[in-house]
């Protein structure tokens, strides 16, 4: 697919890289744009068959980028970075990129947690644009998961250890069964830990601990009037069904599609539904507000 490169400005210095790929069409005058932010340690190409298989049947712009430290995009002058900051780097993109049209947002795992800290934080800004949003394998908060003392001394020592390679940790730390379900295609697997591999240790060490701290409950309650799908694995063992199915406590009007078997890497598992959770969200007529 091709795609245009752009990087955009945000807080602490950052340069957020950011892609903007066309349909072969182009979208009628008013269509939403998609905007599609991944998960800790991944970056924008592991929404690459939902892209495909949303441009296979729409004609609508899709807007991704690299969260903050992963990928091509920088980490900025922050030595303790949040998922909050990572919701003030989502209204960057949007507003350097599409600040012409309504929006239809996907995250999975930490980018839904960035899709909810965005909300959060510009309530006014998220429901006036956004037309609908999909959050995939996720949660509003993960208070109660505890990591082991031997997960947090590794995550201490990723964040202060630029020189270390994760290829050294990640045939430990990142295994198939860890972050797929049991009938995961190899090659998606493959592609997935290459970019867990790439990804840099301070990355990975200091959004643990974001991550760890992230709590956006009361976000929730701007998704009411915004038509929600939650999407989740029931084999997710990074991110239990549970707290996908806890959105749906706070957001009653959401709808839920549990993939059974799947685990926490639904962009590629979960890609087709995903795509149809999308293209329903488009096809949508806007409400009244």
């Amino acid at each position: 697919m091709a795609e245009r490169v752009s990087v955009v400005r945000a807080s602490y210095g950052a340069e957020i890289v950011a892609y903007v790929v066309d349909p072969p069409r182009p979208p009628k005058a008013g269509a939403p744009t998609v905007v599609l932010a991944h998960g800790w340690c991944m970056d924008h190409t592991s929404w690459h068959r939902v892209v495909d298989e949303v441009h296979r049947r729409r004609d609508v712009r899709v807007v991704l980028y690299d969260q903050r430290g992963h990928g091509r995009s920088a980490m900025g002058d922050i030595d303790e970075p949040s998922v909050r900051i990572l919701g003030d780097d989502l209204f960057e993109v949007i507003h350097a990129l599409c600040s012409d049209t309504p929006l239809v947002l996907a995250g999975h795992s930490m980018g839904g947690m960035s899709i909810m800290a965005y909300a959060g934080l510009h309530k006014d800004d998220f429901v006036a644009r956004v037309r609908g949003a999909v959050l995939a394998s996720t949660a509003a908060s993960i208070e109660g998961r505890q990591a082991v003392p031997a997960e947090r001394l590794i995550m201490a020592l990723a964040s202060r250890a630029p020189g270390i390679s994760p290829r050294i940790l990640v045939p430990r730390l990142v295994q198939g069964r860890l972050i797929f379900g049991d009938d995961a295609r190899a090659e998606d697997v493959k592609h997935a830990v290459h970019q867990i591999q790439h990804t840099k240790m301070p990355t990975i060490g200091r959004f643990f601990y974001a991550i760890s701290k992230h709590d956006e409950l009361d976000a929730l309650g701007h998704f009411v009037d915004v038509p929600t799908h939650v999407i989740a694995g029931t084999a997710d063992r990074l991110i239990p069904i549970d707290h996908a199915r806890a959105l749906l406590d706070r957001i009653p009007s959401a709808k839920m599609t549990e993939l059974k078997g799947a685990g926490h890497m639904t962009t590629y598992e979960g890609d087709r539904v995903i795509a149809s959770a999308i293209i329903d969200l488009l096809d949508r007529k806007p409400k009244k507000r």
